[in-house]
């Protein structure tokens, strides 16, 4: 078995390495460029300035110029790619000159950044996991879901083709999941925690873990247990995020400034055609003209709230390791689709989830990963990435239909109905996008298309997760 998972782990970093091959985002395109650019910068001002200096505006760091907004993990990352980028070339990370640098040589020194997170955290991270379940629920189906879960095109695409390091997040967040199946409390405190550092979107995965974790301390048998457990996860949680935060703690607008970086309310409930809620909405009654940006945040956060705290509260009082999965899913899904500035490609929080409950409703999975693939198509469009999108995503159906044993679509009509529908509305819609141009009148028709089609869709499995969790027994 080990001979397997191996070998399945080089087929995903061979499949990383071709898709590297491709464009990226803001490729030869000024004066912005795109996320490889902002990653790129943020290696320019982690190297250059003081620490102190990283999150606040000044002529050497242009704000407005892509500047950071990730929390400290993500900024001690930048630095340490950007002191490698400097010893390569000074001109990679030259203060102000560097701003849109392209070349070969930085090119595969970036992608290959991204290739080394898949191999010392994100693969690993799913070895751990995949591993876990098994042993948590007495199965023997790690490969399947270690083949699946490496091949999974949506998080290959957007890492190392897109380019971003959502491997590191989502493999520190893995660790931790797997940690809550083998009942290693102190250990999934730490490293989710680590993971909320690097990204903040882990937002989307922290309600599970507050209320399982929290469950489990006043699931205790005495006061003096309960205060231990949760005195100890409270110290973890606080320490880590001190020695993390420690160059901004010694002033309060030191640390505020960072906050509102993280939390950029200004730009608005959505920026581009996002299949949530929201833009959904948007195309029938105008947010903007209707809702002061700080009224639509609001509305968001008790939206999302109503959203995801029915599948939370459940968790607390029922702790099963099925449910928390489960829960994991819910909840990311309701701030996906109801949550303030909300991006096409945060919707690997909730595929994240669902690529482990492949072993329970692997039908229902592999639909929702497939959506979540098709619900960036401008995206992966606009970077030039829709032909190994195409691939990827074929290879990824071919292998769930070759490798699943549990599959019994044939047998399940009403599902089997569902996503015949499904996949012709989608493949419609893909060759439309490739074959007609949009009207000029209408610009955006084919993206607002695939943002509608692809939020009514994670708005069925929203409402499907939900029942799942309270009707059906776990252990």
């Amino acid at each position: 078995m080990k001979s397997e998972i191996l070998a399945t782990a080089f087929l995903g970093l061979a499949v990383r390495s071709i898709i590297s091959l491709y464009s990226y985002s803001g490729f030869d395109s000024p004066p912005m460029h795109g996320d490889y650019e902002a990653q790129r910068h943020w290696q320019e001002i982690t190297v250059n300035l003081e620490v102190g200096e990283w999150y606040t505006n000044s002529s050497n760091n242009d704000l407005l110029y892509w500047g950071l907004d990730y929390p400290p993990l993500t900024a001690y990352h930048s630095y340490v790619l950007g002191r490698v980028g400097k010893s390569i070339d000074p001109r990679f990370v030259e203060l102000h000159e560097s701003r849109g640098f392209q070349s070969g040589e930085h090119k595969r020194f970036m992608r290959a950044t991204v290739v080394a997170a898949d191999v010392l955290i994100y693969l690993p991270a799913l070895v751990y996991l995949v591993f876990s379940i098994d042993k948590a629920f007495q199965s023997n189906e790690k490969l399947f879901l270690f083949m699946l879960t490496a091949a999974y095109p949506g998080q290959i695409l957007i890492d190392n083709g897109h380019f971003q390091y959502n491997n590191i997040s989502l493999g520190l967040a893995a660790v931790a999941v797997a940690a809550i199946l083998r009942k290693r409390w102190y250990t999934a405190s730490f490293f989710f925690t680590l993971a909320l550092n690097y990204k903040q979107m882990e937002l989307y995965h922290s309600l599970p873990f507050f209320a399982f974790l929290l469950g489990e301390c006043v699931g205790q048998k005495s006061f003096t247990s309960f205060a231990a457990r949760i005195s100890k996860i409270a110290a973890i949680v606080l320490i880590t995020f001190a020695v993390l935060w420690l160059p901004w703690l010694g002033s309060l607008q030191a640390a505020l400034q960072v906050l509102h970086r993280l939390f950029p309310v200004a730009r608005g409930v959505f920026e581009d055609k996002v299949a949530n809620v929201w833009c959904a909405v948007n195309v029938v009654w105008k947010l903007k003209k209707h809702l002061l940006n700080d009224q639509m945040a609001l509305v968001c956060i008790g939206c999302t709230l109503i959203a995801a705290l029915p599948t939370n509260v459940l968790l607390f009082r029922q702790r099963t390791k099925t449910g928390f999965l489960l829960a994991l899913f819910n909840t990311a899904l309701a701030f996906f689709l109801f949550s303030f500035q909300v991006h096409e490609k945060t919707i690997l929080l909730a595929a994240l989830p669902s690529l482990f409950l492949l072993k329970w409703w692997p039908n229902e999975m592999v639909i929702f990963l497939e959506v979540s693939v098709f619900s960036m198509l401008p995206l992966l469009t606009k970077d030039e990435l829709l032909v190994p999108a195409l691939v990827s995503t074929v290879t990824f159906h071919l292998i769930f239909k070759c490798f699943n044993s549990n599959a019994k679509l044939d047998n399940e009509n009403s599902l089997k109905y569902l996503s015949n529908i499904s996949s012709i509305l989608m493949i419609c819609i893909v060759g439309a996008v490739l074959t007609i141009p949009a009207p000029s009148r209408y610009p955006d028709l084919w993206p607002l298309i695939v943002s509608v089609l692809s939020c009514g869709h994670f708005l069925l499995f929203f409402l499907w997760g939900n029942y799942q969790q309270f009707t059906c027994k776990f252990s």
